[in-house]
């Protein structure tokens, strides 16, 4: 079996304490980290290594964005995608290279957010994400391996994915111009998402509270910004799906919480 998490932690560093603790508690196989902040040199990789974890592909830069996937079993980096077109570190991508699990790709992506107009004419940010989805789109179409895609996707795209679909029709996340370029990219390589696939819809499942609300737990103003996708092959072997919401109660927390998805290989 081997376990993998997805978590956009809002920068490693500060909030190391409370991926330390749930990596202790967790003890996933892989972690793929979105919104690092931190520039390759400056990742916390001995912390990490104290931890168990020895294996490592970052892709940062300086203050913003970056994505990085940490593991205790072996791996090698298997692409780096720009696909805002702007040299923004928002991917890597790894190879599992342990004989019982050699030939899984997992792909770890941080979408922009999109800004707070949906209309690219007046707001191009939110022209930037459309076109980073369609260029992962195109990416998609050619995949020949067993991959899986996690990270912080931007996009909730279920009625279910969001405390309120009416109120949020016309908000950047939950657009329906949004949701059916998210849903192009899951057609071009036939996707599974995990995470519905085990959580059915119409259950509510959120991953994302804004650090705005005074109280989220008891608002509970959710989004499902986060994802893990497999190809067709690969999302038959899932065994488990879970979604880590105490997370957002520890001290100084991310906005976001992790994911787990679970695979027998």
């Amino acid at each position: 079996m081997v376990t993998v998490a997805t978590w956009n932690i809002n920068s490693v560093r500060l909030r190391m304490p409370i991926v330390a603790r749930f990596l202790q508690e967790q003890a996933p196989d892989i972690l793929c980290l979105q919104e690092i902040k931190c520039q390759e040199e400056q990742f916390p990789y001995e912390a990490f290594r104290a931890l168990g974890y020895e294996h490592f592909a970052v892709h940062g830069q300086k203050g913003y964005h970056g994505v990085a996937t940490v593991g205790k079993v072996p791996f090698k980096e298997f692409s780096r995608h720009d696909w805002q077109d702007n040299g923004e570190a928002r991917h890597v991508g790894v190879e599992l290279t342990s004989p019982a699990m050699q030939g899984m790709v997992v792909e770890n992506v941080y979408v922009p957010a999109g800004g707070d107009e949906p209309d690219r004419t007046i707001n191009p940010k939110f022209g930037q994400k459309l076109d980073f989805l369609d260029r992962m789109t195109r990416w998609a179409e050619t995949i020949d391996r067993p991959t899986l895609i996690v990270g912080d996707f931007n996009i909730a795209p279920l009625e279910s994915d969001v405390w309120d679909h009416k109120a949020l029709l016309k908000v950047v996340s939950h657009t329906p111009l949004e949701v059916e370029t998210l849903q192009r990219f899951m057609d071009a390589h036939g996707w599974s998402d995990i995470g519905r696939e085990h959580i059915k819809a119409p259950e509510r499942y959120y991953s994302w509270w804004s650090y705005r609300a005074k109280d989220w737990k008891a608002n509970d103003r959710g989004r499902r910004l986060d994802h893990m996708w497999a190809s067709p092959e690969l999302s038959k072997q899932t065994t488990g799906h879970s979604v880590h919401e105490y997370a957002r109660d520890w001290e100084k927390p991310s906005d976001h919480v992790p994911l787990v998805t679970e695979f027998t290989l």
